[in-house]
């Protein structure tokens, strides 16, 4: 990845229009992360029963195989919720980079109604689940991720705080916690965007600054530092993107070993805290060191999915496609399912609730999908419009009444 980088950093051109279309590999590699998310979730519901007690990570042990090998791609979903941020980092502000400054007060309508909408119909959701599935104590490991992270009674009070999306946890859809984040990005998106303006041609020190912000975050516990920087390694990849896509176009067609290279090596950042874990175990300073290693791993998948043409051809394709059309829909509704079918079921089973649990998570999303997620989308669009409208003849009249104060004004 740095020799790709380094050559780019010779190509940045000081001027360049900004980048306006949709990059479409992106949508596919949002669709995988979000599968992986439920993979995650499967994962979890399962480790009491794959977990050994004792000798966890004996090399050729199930768990080893699953959890510290490559395989752990399957199942890394906090890891894939750091793609999401990159993701987002990237493309939330391509619209004002192109449309500039007069455009944010309608992203701003537009983008809380896009993430809104569907956050509050996933909760109506996951209220009406909690309600009508029976929860005995029986069904759940005592201790366990299930009975820990996910509540078994959704009060109208609760619905509502947990739809402001201003907590640190929410037991309805526990996935919530990161909509929260999103939103106080885009929020800040205009300072990000500022600093990532002033910073562009300082883009290595700046991301390993990033990094560095990343592991103070973890080591004292402060989810501000832990995971803002990997929303602003997104936003300088969007303000270099022209140059990024100029520079791959005069590479190789294929990309060559390099993009390879920076593939596979992105792949095993992703998960290489996990891959270390029978010799250093998770909390400690070294582990924590090398889950930085992620949000580089982020950016390195996001990366080849913009400038790698295998990777963009890949995650172009028909099923990477249609789950990155379901992605947010399937992110928002799976849990609540896998859950009622824990209690259903009982977690002992959980083949079981993966055998029905995924199929039924992913009819769900496309139906919350064309239902929820797409409207909201429309909504969006014509709230988007009437507040950039609404905003432009704000300013007319402003400058119109400034106009005619000076106008007016005594010689």
């Amino acid at each position: 990845m740095v020799v790709i980088v380094a050559e780019h950093q010779k190509a940045l051109p000081d001027r360049s229009e900004p980048f306006s279309g949709r990059l479409v590999a992106l949508d596919g590699l949002r669709g995988i992360a979000a599968l992986v998310v439920v993979f995650h979730h499967v994962y979890q519901i399962a480790r009491p029963f794959i977990e050994p007690t004792v000798h966890a990570w004996v090399p050729g042990s199930v768990w080893w195989l699953i959890s510290a090998t490559p395989i752990k791609l399957l199942s890394s979903g906090s890891e894939a919720v750091l793609v999401f941020f990159v993701l987002s980092g990237v493309v939330v502000p391509l619209p004002l980079l192109a449309k500039g400054a007069k455009a944010w007060f309608g992203f701003f309508c537009a983008r809380l109604v896009r993430l809104y909408v569907p956050v509050w119909a996933s909760l109506a959701f996951a209220g009406i689940l909690i309600a009508i599935t029976p929860h005995p104590t029986s069904s759940v490991t005592p201790g366990s991720w299930v009975e820990r992270t996910n509540g078994t009674k959704a009060s109208v009070g609760l619905l509502f705080s947990e739809a402001s999306l201003l907590r640190k946890s929410f037991s309805s859809n526990s996935v919530l916690w990161s909509l929260t984040w999103e939103v106080v990005f885009s929020l800040a998106l205009p300072v990000f965007i500022l600093l990532a303006r002033l910073l562009r041609r300082f883009w290595l020190p700046t991301a390993l600054v990033c990094v560095a912000l990343t592991l103070v975050g973890k080591l004292t516990n402060t989810d501000a530092l832990l995971y803002l920087p990997v929303f602003f390694l997104g936003t300088l990849i969007a303000v270099n993107i022209d140059a990024l896509r100029a520079w791959a176009g005069r590479r190789r067609a294929d990309g060559g070993w390099l993009g390879w290279a920076v593939l596979g090596t992105s792949l095993l950042a992703i998960v290489t805290s996990w891959m270390f874990r029978p010799i250093i175990p998770a909390g400690t300073a070294i582990s924590d060191a090398l889950g930085c290693l992620t949000p580089i791993g982020a950016c390195g998948l996001v990366l080849c999915a913009i400038v790698f043409r295998p990777a963009r051809a890949g995650l172009s394709t028909r099923a990477p496609q249609w789950l990155g059309r379901v992605s947010f829909s399937l992110y928002l509704t799976h849990l609540p399912i896998l859950v009622a079918l824990v209690y259903l079921f009982g977690d002992r089973n959980w083949g079981l609730v993966a055998l029905v649990g995924i199929p039924v998570s992913l009819t769900m999303a496309y139906f919350f999908y064309r239902l929820v997620e797409a409207p909201s989308h429309r909504l969006a669009q014509r709230v988007g419009r009437a507040a950039s409208t609404a905003s432009i003849n704000v300013h007319i009249a402003l400058r119109a009444r400034h106009v005619a104060r000076l106008r007016d004004a005594p010689a």
